[in-house]
């Protein structure tokens, strides 16, 4: 299960311009998600990829599915609070 920063990073990429025929590096998609964030905030991101869904099923699950997929690695070593989780080690 995705976290909430991964969803709505998802969504910010999936409602950006970059494409999956860029190939984009991790720097790209995180210029891209901040990008748009700051464009369109979260609501407008939802509603991109709410009005894609809509009218696009069937192309919006492939960008949503790549989106996901960029997300998980161009941020996979972020400070995002679910890497501050207590450790499951025993002190002692």
């Amino acid at each position: 299960m995705e976290s909430t920063f991964q969803a709505v990073r998802a969504e910010a990429l999936f409602a950006s311009t970059l494409q999956m025929s860029q190939s984009p590096l991790a720097a790209d998609v995180r210029a891209a998600v901040t990008n748009t964030l700051r464009g369109i905030g979260v609501q407008g991101c939802v509603a991109c990829v709410a009005t894609e869904f809509g009218d696009h099923p069937e192309c919006a699950t492939t960008r949503m599915g790549w989106a996901l997929r960029m997300i998980k690695d161009a941020y996979a070593n972020s400070c995002t609070p679910e890497v501050f989780a207590e450790p499951n080690v025993a002190l002692a």
